[in-house]
């Protein structure tokens, strides 16, 4: 089952980072909705659907990380890297296609955003990479195991 790991993993990062951005930069700091376009109302209703995905992903990735531990078949290093992967790809779709092609909304309205931008992405980066190095490295280890069991 290690496309269950990996996807169980990529749905919860997916879901975990999508919650902490909505909770920390859209409700505790306030500095953006997930649609800025149009009145407040609309904003913290465009808020309330995003958030509604976010636990959707996460949930759906928990239902599917039960199964894996039922069934004993939890790949841990390949779950997280599926997690880091989930989460930094959702933080560069965001920082990129959200905030500078669609134009949703910015991570913050500042003079500067540049700089939020650049952390913001280059976090995402690190995220992804960090991932596709765990992943690729359980691909070695079940290559490995594969041929030592024939």
């Amino acid at each position: 089952m290690p496309s269950l790991n990996l996807w169980s993993g990529i749905l919860f990062g997916l879901g975990l980072v999508s919650f902490i951005d909505e909770t920390v930069f859209h409700q505790l700091l306030h500095w953006h909705h997930f649609y800025d376009k149009s009145t407040t109302s609309i904003g913290l209703i465009s808020d309330g659907i995003f958030h509604a995905f976010s636990w959707f992903a996460t949930i759906g990735g928990l239902f599917m990380l039960a199964h894996l531990l039922r069934t004993d078949a939890l790949h841990k290093k390949r779950w997280w890297g599926g997690v880091l992967l989930g989460g930094g790809l959702f933080q560069l779709y965001d920082g990129t296609i959200q905030h500078k092609i669609m134009l949703l909304h910015q991570i913050r309205y500042v003079e500067n955003v540049l700089v939020y931008d650049i952390i913001w992405n280059l976090f995402a980066i690190v995220l992804v990479i960090v991932g596709v190095m765990l992943i690729i490295q359980t691909k070695h280890t079940e290559a490995a195991s594969a041929y030592a069991d024939s």
